[in-house]
């Protein structure tokens, strides 16, 4: 008679479908990826017409000061030197600023699935600037100064956001704003003149308000920055050079409210400079991560307000535990080939195979729909009910189907479990792989890999040694 194949070879056969499925689970992989790619492009349509995620600075003093500047050219072969006068800024950042912040923030739609994180922001501060007693240490004299041609800037990264009901003032009068950041600058935000003496500090007060979305940062600078913040959205994000005292946050379901107080020690910085700092900006790609366009260092601290689940990472996470689904469900079959007699087929496993990577699809399309948990439950009973009759027409048996079943409804709860436990995912995992080797290890440790059955023989084939025993 026609004899089956060996054991072994049942094995091997198993092991090469599985593997062959890594493809779609590659795919499927993709297709997250892909999602996820269009989600941003989405993300960033819904914000266009109001504004992107914003850094913002304190104000700073710029004042123009003259630099004399000897040259040298020839001239009918002979070196002439000459003096000239240069006009160059000097920038000032304030003794102390205390800048105090008001989010709130609004979820935009686009169609059904897209959403986006906005807001109007309320920000309000003081500031006091003076003059450093040794200027001379940056090659500046008080004389060659400006003071009445001097200018406050307010550097916002998205103008887009700001807002008709800007106010600053000094020593309480009110002084205009106007667009840009003054004269030599191209940077964005806004600027005032002021004429200054010099001889007094100057203490300036303002407020605005801003459109953004996603997140919001503030560039620290000056000997003392002060900068509070507080919101109803629950969900803050706070990331960037500099975090938050921990004894300052509160966050809750009615929202947060958190506190920096970072000193130019810290930055590293000095109250004076001669050339103009640059804005940082933001990688949305990247959760907001902070660059320099000059690969200086970034000092930044930023918060962003984030969606409590973010579904594309999960179902991603989900997705590299595909073969572990596959696996499991294959050794299933395997052993009721192999010890209980119940003949399955490559196409039968390729087409449990299937199944089971047609549930993250189902995971992914669910999960932008209806949240990630409900699309859990609807993918994760749809394709157990599937697998479990398919398995009972396989197997030629109800009970052996509700093995099958009970396996899958543990798979699916362990993985739910590991995707909330991201800690503990390796361990759990590890112990969760193991105790299933070694119970494959005890099952078959009486079976003959490489002998062969006869076709019509429903036994397992053993060793000579183990019939023995």
């Amino acid at each position: 008679m026609a004899k089956e194949r060996s054991p072994g070879l049942k094995l091997l056969f198993a092991a090469i479908i599985g593997m062959a499925l890594t493809i779609p689970l590659l795919a499927v992989y993709a297709l997250v990826y892909d999602r996820e790619n269009q989600a941003d492009i989405a993300q960033r349509s819904i914000t266009e017409g109001w504004a992107g995620a914003q850094v913002l600075a304190g104000p700073v003093l710029v004042v123009p000061y003259n630099e004399e500047r000897v040259t040298s050219e020839v001239v009918n072969d002979r070196t002439v030197s000459r003096t000239i006068t240069v006009r160059e800024l000097l920038y000032i950042s304030p003794e102390k600023q205390d800048i105090a912040t008001v989010i709130n923030p609004e979820i935009k739609a686009r169609g059904s699935i897209h959403k986006s994180v906005i807001y109007d922001v309320a920000l309000s501060g003081t500031a006091a600037f003076a003059l450093p007693s040794d200027l001379d240490r940056f090659g500046v004299e008080p004389e060659q100064l400006l003071l009445d041609e001097a200018e406050i800037r307010f550097p916002i990264s998205d103008p887009r956001g700001i807002q008709t009901d800007a106010e600053f003032s000094i020593d309480g009068e009110a002084i205009a704003l106007r667009p840009g950041l003054g004269t030599g600058s191209n940077g964005s935000g806004m600027h005032a003149f002021l004429d200054w003496t010099g001889s007094q500090p100057l203490a300036v007060e303002f407020n605005y308000k801003l459109r953004g979305s996603s997140a919001i940062s503030m560039v620290p600078q000056g000997k003392e920055t002060n900068w509070s913040v507080e919101s109803e959205w629950p969900h803050p994000s706070f990331t960037g050079s500099f975090l938050p005292g921990d004894e300052t946050v509160e966050i809750s379901d009615a929202g947060f409210k958190a506190s920096w107080s970072i000193s130019n020690l810290a930055l590293g910085q000095t109250l004076v400079r001669n050339t103009e700092a640059q804005l940082p900006q933001l990688n949305p790609g990247d959760r907001f991560s902070a660059y320099s366009n000059d690969g200086s260092d970034v000092s930044i601290a930023t918060i962003r307000l984030v969606e409590p689940v973010d579904l594309y990472s999960r179902v991603n996470r989900s997705v590299k535990y595909g073969f572990l689904f596959i696996g499991f469900t294959f050794l299933a079959f395997l052993m009721f080939d192999i010890v209980g007699g119940a003949r399955v087929a490559a196409a039968e496993y390729l087409l449990s195979g299937a199944g089971l990577v047609l549930f993250f699809v189902m995971l992914l399309a669910f999960s932008e729909m209806l949240g990630f948990m409900i699309a859990y439950l609807i993918a994760s009973a749809a394709t157990i009910g599937l697998l479990s009759a398919y398995s009972a027409a396989i197997l030629g048996s109800w009970k052996r189907a509700r093995v099958i079943a009970a396996l899958l409804v543990a798979l699916y709860a362990g993985l739910y479990v590991l995707l909330n436990l991201e800690e503990w995912s390796l361990v759990i995992g590890s112990v969760l792989l193991f105790v299933a080797l070694a119970g494959m290890m005890y099952a078959t440790r009486q079976i003959d890999w490489s002998s062969a059955v006869k076709s019509d023989d429903p036994a397992p084939a053993v060793s000579a040694e183990s019939a023995a025993t």
